[in-house]
């Protein structure tokens, strides 16, 4: 028999590289690794345990969360089961030679029905419980093309609760599991150190908030429509509000009872968290679904629940509440990054809302949640939050009954609707009636007792009929109904004595009204952008619609507005202080300035503020590094890369690539943006701590020293002199009172472009940075809420010591 790790042994000099020697291993483990591996060229090992090996694959660009995505995998030699732990720089001029990091590791299994042994036939669908990857997953060899000799495969993620953003993982999981070490550390052969001390953990030391009631829903009857609302899964189980703090959890009752004994698996995944007051619902799966049968006997028998959070109350001791819901979304979703697997975000989409609804009803769920994306957290029912159930309910006009043996006599009611000037049949409902209701129908229908068929319908069904005059309208409950109109899932509700029965016809749920302000927008025919024909009114609706998506970045934080009150190409100016003119819409907030004389800077929070501002002949927003509630800690960082007039915007998008790994050997994880001019921006999220003079500091030596790395390609100064065929990496925009331009904020610049975040994946085949435009705002707002963006702009960290 031939040995598996020949290949392996012949293509190192173990008297040189600290790697292990080749040894099999006995025993049948179900282990899997990922090493980050910087190379020839950056990639991911990916690694499973078979057969006393670790079958190996080289994934070039890392392993993604995203199912449409598909990560091209090359097969390389089988390693030893030693080579697990393995972590070090391999010496230059040796195979592989660089810097090697243990990225995540766990253990595996075929899906049931599957076993290793499909890895021959080229196809491995198996389950992750690792560090970081989770859930499902599939390897698929491809084709050989001509003389290829090595085993291209592909790997995916398939779509389940662990799916997530294009670049999510690769672009924030940036330390060693093992060791805690970036790459950075590990070339210079630092020690092994505890978890990258970000925010979150040397925070965990205060006591849990107090409890705070808790937002209720007002049930309606359909899904409203617009841009201007989020929509989420409704879950069916026990709402719960989860206090962190001081290495525990407080698990409160929706009325604020503590039952962390019910939920201790929940309480104790929480435990680690910073204070922190979290909104969500505790549920158990039967069948991939929740299910409250299935809770129920978890709560009993100790069995596995997991949270779903879909709100932030309170963070760090600070009040969150005022915020809209998105920002406090979005702030979530960063706290949750890297959590226990038992917290998990809940996701919500923009829009379409209808989609959604149809979708969950069809697999079974209870219903969706819809929020108003601008909205506060209010401890009370509120319009605006909603929920739409799954079950629908609607009068029907009763035209007979079916008779039983048992039950009193009455086996179930017999229905219809008027549509096209004539009674249809719309089925017949059996549940939902008590004794009483039994007694009190019988009474009624054999008072209306006729001879004829009050409707035509099909024999089977209606067999054995007592027909009835149609006087009676019973409201009923349903699921749906089926193609010839025929009820499901019927329970009975009630008889409806205030509506007669030749009101009574098929139902349409009336559309939601389109967002609106209450900003009135004069002038709206006036040409803003006249090459592209785009108005004021045009304009207008662009910021009220993308609202939900732009308020996480804007809302609450100090903003400079760029005016163009008779459209882009006259006179514009910048504005950041109140002069009082802006209306109720537009908020101010007293800042020190440098004189010590304070001035009162504009913010909005809603989507009628950004409408009022565009009132105002507002185009462009750009917004500070901080949140008006500590103007002085920001909670980003922005590195603008402004190239040169005679350079391409490839050779941006390089430097942009260039500055993310640099960042990530920090330790820091950065997203890009389109800057809707000729740039990009490099956006690395922070969680508020650090104060202006040091954030300006660390920019200011970061730009620097990539400068004085590669001179001929990057400059720290704004000199145009020493411009000329580099790339300005301006890092000016992290110092207090400087600015930055939102995403998705227009730009007073010919054809309507937009500021718009995009995954790094994306960026690579992108070919200007006005690729977007106003015009393109339903494209915006699917990509929004897609799934590739998921995460954009979030994480929990601070700055490194430099």
């Amino acid at each position: 028999m031939s040995d598996p790790l020949a290949r392996y042994n012949a293509k190192r000099d173990f008297t040189r590289t600290a790697e292990p020697a080749g040894t099999l291993a006995p025993g049948h483990g179900n282990a899997f690794i990922v090493q980050k591996h910087d190379a020839t060229r950056l990639h991911w090992d990916f690694r499973l345990e078979i057969d006393g090996v670790l079958k190996s694959w080289a994934v070039t660009r890392g392993p993604s969360l995203d199912p449409d995505e598909k990560r091209l995998a090359v097969r390389t030699e089988d390693h030893p089961l030693s080579y697990a732990t393995f972590e070090g720089t391999i010496p230059d001029g040796e195979y592989g030679g660089g810097t090697v990091m243990l990225w995540d590791r766990g253990t595996w299994a075929p899906i049931a029905g599957k076993s290793a042994t499909d890895l021959e036939k080229g196809h491995l669908h198996f389950v992750l419980e690792g560090e970081r990857m989770k859930g499902e997953w599939l390897l698929v060899r491809l084709k050989p093309r001509g003389r290829e000799k090595r085993e291209n495969w592909l790997l995916r993620k398939i779509d389940d609760a662990h799916a997530g953003g294009t670049d999510a993982l690769t672009e924030t999981a940036l330390t060693s599991v093992a060791t805690g070490r970036t790459m950075q550390e590990i070339a210079e052969g630092k020690a092994a150190r505890k978890r990258a001390a970000t925010a979150k953990t040397r925070s965990a030391t205060g006591a849990p908030p107090a409890f705070e009631p808790p937002q209720l829903c007002t049930l309606v009857d359909a899904v409203p429509t617009g841009s201007g609302w989020i929509h989420e899964v409704k879950y069916d189980g026990y709402r719960a509000l989860i206090a962190t703090g001081g290495g525990k959890a407080v698990v409160h009752t929706r009325s604020g009872l503590d039952w962390s004994d019910r939920f201790a698996g929940v309480a104790a995944a929480a435990a680690g968290l910073p204070p922190a007051l979290i909104d969500g619902e505790i549920v158990a799966f039967r069948d991939g679904r929740p299910d409250f049968s299935t809770l129920k006997e978890a709560i009993s028998t100790g069995g596995e629940m997991t949270f779903f959070a879909f709100d932030l109350l309170s963070l760090e001791g600070k009040d969150l509440r005022a915020l809209p819901t998105v920002q406090r979304k979005e702030r979530l979703r960063g706290l949750l990054a890297g959590a226990d697997p038992r917290l998990q975000f809940a996701e919500h989409i923009l829009g379409s809302g209808e989609q959604l609804f149809e979708t969950m009803c069809r697999e079974g769920y209870e219903g969706v949640v819809s929020k108003k994306a601008d909205a506060p957290y209010r401890g009370q029912r509120t319009s605006a939050w909603l929920k739409i159930k799954c079950t629908r309910r609607q009068e029907f006009v009763v035209v007979g009954w079916l008779p039983s043996a048992k039950n009193r006599g009455l086996r179930s009611l017999l229905l219809g609707v008027h549509e096209d000037g004539r009674l249809r049949y719309a089925g017949k409902v059996g549940t939902g009636f008590s004794a009483a209701m039994i007694d009190d129908l019988r009474g009624r229908l054999d008072r209306l007792t006729r001879k004829t068929p009050t409707v035509e319908a099909p024999r089977a069904a209606v067999r054995g009929a007592h027909w009835v005059t149609p006087r009676l309208v019973a409201e009923v409950a349903f699921t749906e109904t089926t193609p010839d109109g025929v009820l499901r899932h019927p329970g009975f509700l009630g008889l409806r004595g205030d509506k007669s029965a030749g009101e009574v016809v098929v139902e349409q749920p009336a559309p939601a009204p389109p967002p609106v302000t209450t900003v009135k927008v004069s002038s709206p025919d006036r040409l803003i952008f006249p090459e592209s024909k785009v108005t004021k009114g045009d304009l207008a609706d662009y910021y009220a619609r993308i609202a939900p998506a732009m308020l996480p970045w804007v809302a609450h934080r100090p903003v400079s507005l760029v005016r163009c009150p008779q459209g882009r190409a006259k006179q514009c100016f910048f504005q950041k202080h109140d002069a009082g003119s802006f209306g109720e819409q537009v908020h101010k907030v007293p800042i020190r300035e440098k004189d010590g004389s304070t001035e009162d800077y504009l913010y909005v929070d809603s989507a009628e503020g950004l409408v009022a501002c565009v009132q105002m002949g507002t185009i462009e927003f750009h917004g500070w590094g901080s949140l008006v509630a500590d103007v002085e800690k920001p909670d980003r960082l922005v590195f603008d890369l402004d190239p040169d007039e005679g350079l391409d915007f490839a050779d941006t998008k390089k430097a942009a690539a260039h500055l993310n790994a640099q960042l990530s050997e920090l330790g820091l994880a950065s997203f890009a943006m389109l800057s809707g001019g000729k740039g990009v921006h490099v956006v690395v999220p922070l969680t508020p701590q650090a104060e202006w003079p040091a954030v300006k500091d660390f920019a200011d030596r970061f730009a620097r020293a990539l400068a004085q790395a590669e001179p001929d390609r990057f400059t720290a100064t704004m000199s145009k002199a020493k411009r000329k065929g580099r790339i300005f990496i301006d890092w000016l925009r992290n110092q207090r009172g400087a600015t930055a331009i939102l995403p998705y904020a227009a730009r007073a610049r010919a054809g309507a472009p937009v500021a718009v975040p995009v995954t790094w994946s994306e960026l690579r085949d992108l070919d200007t940075a006005a690729r977007w435009h106003v015009t393109d705002l339903d494209e915006l707002l699917e990509r929004a809420g897609g799934r590739a963006l998921k995460g954009w702009g979030a994480a929990e960290q601070v700055l490194p010591d430099l």
